[in-house]
């Protein structure tokens, strides 16, 4: 069983203010020490860990986890999509084989931001280097994500959160029709991860999980969706095998192939582990 996202960090309340007075279970250091008898007690064999902060450093700071922990199988770093010199970055980058990607919190970024010019010519250039791109956003910007998508049909995306549908005000009829029309592309992919802090963190029920999920699987099917938990940001709302029992409970009826590739091999494939 592979994880397609999981976060590290050495908790710094000057760098991470995106971490609030509410949501103090996460307001600590979360390591790969922290980790690791989670995924032993629930059989994970290895997991994606996904950048949570916006510099170079991030990525080097994974890049160094994941070399000394071999069940890192993968790393989504950031990188300066709007850098002139990106592709030379991503050269020196090429030596780092656990290196499979790149995301932007997007979701935090103004309208337009994913179709600007100079972000589509360093996902150009992501692209030309067999690098995959890990969309965050809200619902609202779908629509932006659907053009972008549209004006690189050939590269491989993977939409993290689900798009992160608005469960908390039950408002999610855009999001449905959205990721009809986003999951035509063949290329992108989409993460079953991240729900539950989209709920009420303390009043989230299995029923408003599941009609996510039904949505998700009519249009992605089950060789484009990934399980992950998005640990340790899921604390907020539950824990870890709370997340893996549920998706377990859904898919139960799935066949075992099915299973296999939402568990692993999808993993396997998108992040060419």
């Amino acid at each position: 069983m592979i994880d397609s996202h999981v976060h590290f960090w050495n908790f710094d309340p000057l760098r991470d203010t995106w971490i609030t007075e509410d949501m103090k279970v996460i307001s600590r250091d979360f390591l790969p020490g922290d980790v690791e008898p989670i995924f032993k007690e629930n059989a994970v064999s290895g997991c994606i860990a996904v950048q949570a902060d916006q510099s170079a450093s991030e990525t080097q700071f994974l890049l160094k986890l994941a070399g000394q922990n071999p069940f890192i199988k993968g790393v989504v770093g950031w990188i300066d999509l709007k850098n002139l010199h990106i592709e030379d970055e991503l050269i020196n980058y090429s030596a780092y084989k656990k290196l499979k990607g790149f995301r932007h919190i997007s979701e935090g970024e103004g309208t337009g931001f994913l179709v600007q010019e100079d972000i589509i010519n360093g996902l150009k250039a992501l692209q030309k280097y067999n690098y995959t791109y890990d969309i965050l956003i809200k619902q609202h910007q779908l629509k932006e994500a659907i053009t972008l998508t549209e004006t690189l049909p050939e590269m491989t995306f993977i939409l993290d959160h689900c798009a992160k549908p608005d469960l908390k005000q039950d408002d999610c009829t855009s999001w449905k029709s959205h990721i009809k029309i986003i999951s035509q592309n063949p290329n992108v992919y989409c993460k079953l991860s991240g729900l539950l802090t989209q709920c009420d963190w303390n009043n989230w029920n299995e029923k408003e999980i599941f009609n996510c999920l039904d949505v998700v699987f009519e249009n992605f099917g089950s060789s484009r969706i990934l399980f992950g938990s998005d640990w340790p940001v899921m604390l907020l709302a539950g824990n870890y095998s709370q997340w893996l029992d549920l998706i377990k409970k859904y898919t139960n009826q799935f066949t075992q192939i099915d299973k296999e590739n939402i568990f692993c091999k999808n993993a396997e494939h998108f992040y060419k582990l």
